[in-house]
Formats: structure tokens, C-alpha cells, sequence
């Protein structure tokens, strides 16, 4: 009967990686709830006021200019897909000369995507699939390998203020204080939360910084400047504010060489931010997993307790006294798991002392301190090397599955 328990309590354990993708599922699917729910109380009334304001302006203009709402809306409708062509009432630059082909096709790879600009032609669209395959994982590999840069600039720069704190408080031995540049500062590692400190900052200035650009050429607000900043910067790319579209600025080169400087700056400076940041998240899901699995954790360290004791005092029993001491200890719960097929217990989840974020400080450690970057032998012959974020997280997953094969 005990042991029937027991491996029913074994079973509500869930792989650790397959337990975090469900959790971040339920809590992306609750934060989409709760986001809808806001943005509904907030912009609802305005959207039902904005349609009252138009039915009265078209009712007022087909009275008293004579002509029936089934044809001003027909009218309407035609304008409707000149402004999908790209033609505004107002002066505009053209849409697919080259400098605004340049422009389009610099939103489609960086996945921005404002929709200003859409191809009408099939030749276009068939194009634009196969063209925006190849460019968009080319630009994403791109902004993995400049959060790789980021990453080992911040920790050279981190490893040199902490030897010039070291070398200021005169701590240092006598022999190394004239050769600083052997001691390799044991135990010391750069910290993520630094690094997420600093790329959030640089998001900030840069957004600042493009927003004081923007609100006066544009003509926007200056809260509307950072609105696009942010929107862009993450590639939603809505598409309500696009920046370089009137037909003449002054000091027009300057400003559109600045402009493409924002956006190339700022979309690698929130990447960066973003993949930092989904460290720390995952952190957060170990920490509520660990204390989700509290309550199954305990019936089964009684399960195992009482199968240790029961086994210990049977007659002829040779599951643990027939095992030499050279064996060393038996780990309860890795013999249970070992017996149940998982690949690491949850126990152990939480006693790796935040893996998530000593993997990525590890890597900030080794490049602070200029070791190269340690590729398993596996790896190589895989063809798969290491890396930071997302890259590293799914060059690491396929060289473990070519192993496993």
C-alpha cells in the first residue's frame, strides 16, 4: 500500500523544465487577462466617445451638403485604401522610391513592422515571405551576438572598477600590489542585476535622448516622443507614430542618419534588456515552484522515512545493507529518482542557489577575466558553441538532444 503512495506522490512531480513552461504559460495567459482588462476600462469610453463625435460629424456634413451616407461612406472607404496605398491628405515623402524602400525593409527585418508601408502587389508579397525569413534570423542572430559584446564590455568594465576599489583600499598583499594584473579575484563574479542596472539605464538615455530629438522635428510630444521610443525600441511597432515620413525636414541628412542611430541603438539596447530580464523571470518561477512543490515534498520525504525504516528492520533484506560502504551514501531521493525516470528532482531545483543567474554570471566572470569561452568537446564536434540568451539557451539544448541521439 505504502509504496502505491509513494509513487503516486513521485508521479505529481513534473519535469523541472516542463513545470516552468506551464507555470510562465498560466502567468503569461493571466498577465494577457489582467493587461485586456485595463487597457478595456481605460480606452473603451474614449473609443465609444470618438465613434459618437463621427456618426454626428457625418450625419452633420450628408445634411448639409445634400449627399446620402451610403455614399459618403462608399467615399470613405475609398479613402480608406488610398491611405493603405500610402497617400495622405497631407504632403509625404513617397513610400517606395529607394530611401523609403530602405526604410521599409529595415522594419521588416528588425521585426518592427509599423505597417505604414504594406506590399499591394502579389510579386511584392511573395517576395516579402522568403525576403523576411532569411533577413529576420539574420538580424536576430545580429542582436545575439551584440548582447554577447554588451555583455563582456559591461564585465571588463566592472572587473576594472572593482580593482580600482581594491587597489585604493590598500588590502592587497605586498607582492601583488605592483603586479595587479595576475590577481584573478577568487570567488568574485559580476553581478546580473549590475548588468540589467546598466542596459536599462542605457535604454533610458537613449529614449531620452531620441525624444528630445523627435518632439521638435516632429512636431510631437514629448510623452508621445517616448511613447514611439519605447514601442519602436521593442519592435510592437503599432505604427500610430512613424518617425522620417514628411517630405522635407531641415538638416534632412543629419536628422535621418540620427534617426536610423535611434533605432538601431535602441532596439539592441531593449533586446538586450529583455533577454536579461528573462533571467530574472525564471529565477522568480524556480522560486514559486519551490514552494509550490512544498506541500508534495513533505508527504514524500514521510513516504521515504517510512520506507527506510521499514526496510532496515526486515529479515534478509538486501536493498541497502547488501551495498558496500565504497558505494558511499544512498541519496533517498535520487534512488527515487532514478527508479521513477525524472531527470532532477525538485529538491535539487532549489538547492542549485539561483543556476539561472550563476550561468550568466559565470559567462560575465570569464569574460571579465579573459578566459575563452569553454566549448564542451561534445559541442564542437556537434557543431553547436556556446552562447548568451536565447542563442546560448538553444545551442546548449541542441547539443545536449545530438548527444542524446
Amino acid at each position: 500500500m505504502m509504496p502505491q503512495r509513494l509513487q503516486g506522490c513521485r508521479s505529481l512531480h513534473l519535469n523541472e523544465d516542463n513545470g516552468r513552461f506551464l507555470l510562465l504559460a498560466i502567468l503569461i495567459i493571466l498577465y494577457l487577462l489582467c493587461g485586456a482588462a485595463v487597457f478595456s476600462a481605460i480606452e473603451r469610453p474614449s473609443e465609444l466617445q470618438a465613434h459618437g463625435r463621427w456618426n454626428r460629424t457625418l450625419f452633420n456634413f450628408s445634411e448639409t451638403f445634400n449627399v446620402s451616407l451610403l455614399d459618403l461612406n462608399s467615399f470613405l472607404r475609398e479613402y480608406e485604401a488610398a491611405i493603405a496605398a500610402g497617400i495622405r491628405a497631407d504632403a509625404l515623402r513617397p513610400r517606395w522610391d529607394f530611401t523609403g524602400a530602405f526604410y521599409f525593409v529595415g522594419t521588416v527585418v528588425s521585426t518592427i513592422g509599423f505597417g505604414m508601408s504594406t506590399p499591394v502587389t502579389v510579386a511584392g508579397k511573395v517576395f516579402l515571405i522568403f525576403y523576411g525569413m532569411l533577413g529576420c534570423a539574420a538580424t536576430i542572430l545580429f542582436f545575439n551576438l551584440f548582447l554577447e559584446r554588451i555583455i563582456t564590455l559591461l564585465a571588463v568594465v566592472m572587473k576594472a572598477v572593482r580593482e580600482r576599489r581594491i587597489r585604493n583600499s590598500g588590502i592587497l598583499p605586498p607582492g601583488i600590489r605592483h603586479d595587479f594584473s595576475a590577481y584573478s579575484f577568487p570567488g568574485w563574479k559580476p553581478s546580473v542585476y549590475h548588468v540589467m542596472f546598466i542596459l536599462g539605464l542605457s535604454a533610458i538615455t537613449i529614449s531620452c535622448c531620441a525624444s528630445a530629438m523627435y518632439t521638435p522635428v516632429e512636431g510631437w510630444a514629448y510623452l508621445d516622443s517616448l511613447y514611439f521610443c519605447f514601442v519602436t525600441f521593442s519592435t510592437i511597432g503599432f505604427g500610430d507614430f512613424v518617425s522620417s515620413q514628411n517630405a522635407a525636414y531641415g538638416y534632412q541628412p543629419l536628422y535621418r542618419l540620427a534617426n536610423f542611430f535611434f533605432l538601431l541603438m535602441g532596439v539592441c539596447c531593449i533586446y538586450s534588456l529583455f533577454n536579461v530580464i528573462s533571467i530574472v523571470i525564471k529565477q522568480v518561477l524556480n522560486w514559486m515552484l519551490e514552494k509550490m512543490s512544498c506541500l508534495f515534498c513533505q508527504r514524500c520525504n514521510k513516504a521515504n522515512a517510512f520506507l527506510s525504516r521499514r526496510n532496515a528492520i526486515r529479515p534478509g533484506s538486501k536493498s541497502r545493507q547488501g551495498r558496500s560502504d565504497s558505494d558511499g551514501p544512498i541519496d533517498s531521493d535520487t534512488e527515487g529518482r532514478r527508479l521513477s525516470g525524472e531527470m532532477i528532482s525538485m529538491k535539487e531545483l532549489t538547492a542549485s542557489n539561483k543556476v539561472s543567474l550563476a550561468l550568466m554570471q559565470k559567462q560575465l566572470s570569464d569574460s571579465a577575466n579573459g578566459y575563452p569561452r569553454t566549448v564542451c568537446g561534445s559541442s564542437r564536434h556537434n557543431g553547436f558553441s556556446g552562447g548568451v540568451g536565447a542563442l546560448g539557451i538553444m545551442n546548449n539544448r541542441l547539443a545536449e538532444t545530438s548527444n542524446s541521439r
